[in-house]
């Protein structure tokens, strides 16, 4: 790489490391892509870290030793988290997103990366130092949420299909109850999909008694693996605690109350913030 002036080396190594999150970076990686001494990108380095904890943006690790570098470690401070789950439930609480039944128009906001991206980066946040191996969620409307997160982590994503795919290979697939209407359905994931004894993060959009999340960890059962968290971005407020099928998540927002006749929505930041 053609040598550069120490203010765009900076610019540059700062680039480099917010797109490898989570990831180890030997300092000789650093040397030999800008043809400059250990000393002077040590020197870099500790700029970059300062700025970065000084904003709040994340931590960079320093790893001693033959197999050591620097990691660079998002984190979104209490204080943004909050304002960002604030403006969730304000968005969340527009009228017009009732629709029949009761339900809630969410499609909209999932669809937009740089709040998928903020949230992803609370999960990650939240859940950064359990060992993760892999983030997980059912198809479909889960599906940008976890790969935010996962991005953010630097893990692979694993999508459960309510149907199975001849294009997934051989599947393991299990009946679960749905925790709000006690109806059953199938879901199914690729025995190609995960290795077994896999630590998973389990993410998801919406959970009202939780029925879906725990057809998910029922179905990891079936791989040997281990639930590390449960993430989800706004969670019903309205389902009584016996049923709730699960108790240990962590949620942004919570949707209190849904009046069709009133078109009143009640939304508030959720437990992540009880922690």
């Amino acid at each position: 790489m053609k040598k550069l002036k120490r203010s765009a080396r900076l610019v540059e190594m700062t680039q480099y490391l917010l797109s490898r999150p989570h990831t180890v970076i030997p300092l000789t990686t650093f040397a030999e892509r800008y043809g400059a001494a250990k000393s002077s990108i040590s020197e870099d380095l500790a700029i970059i870290k300062e700025v970065f904890e000084e904003g709040g943006s994340g931590e960079l690790h320093t790893l001693a030793g033959a197999a050591g570098g620097v990691k660079w470690i998002p984190k979104v401070p209490v204080e943004h988290a909050l304002a960002f789950a604030e403006r969730l439930s304000t968005q969340l609480a527009q009228p017009d997103r009732i629709l029949p039944g009761g339900y809630l128009y969410m499609s909209d906001l999932l669809g937009q990366p740089a709040l998928m991206n903020e949230a992803g980066k609370i999960f990650a946040t939240a859940f950064g130092d359990m060992n993760i191996d892999v983030v997980m969620t059912v198809e479909t409307k889960g599906i940008p949420l976890a790969y935010a997160t996962g991005a953010q982590l630097n893990l692979p994503v694993v999508l459960v299909r309510r149907d199975h795919q001849a294009t997934e290979g051989s599947a393991v697939s299990i009946n679960y109850v749905s925790g709000s209407h006690k109806s059953l359905h199938t879901m199914s994931l690729s025995r190609r999909a995960m290795k077994e004894h896999s630590r998973v993060l389990i993410v998801d959009d919406f959970m009202k008694a939780g029925g879906t999340v725990q057809g998910m960890i029922d179905l990891l059962a079936e791989f040997n693996a281990t639930v590390a968290g449960v993430g989800v971005l706004v969670e019903s407020g309205s389902v009584d605690s016996e049923e709730r099928l699960l108790t240990d998540y962590v949620s942004l927002a919570k949707l209190t109350a849904v009046d069709a006749k009133s078109r009143h929505i009640s939304v508030s930041p959720g437990n992540y913030f009880d922690l």
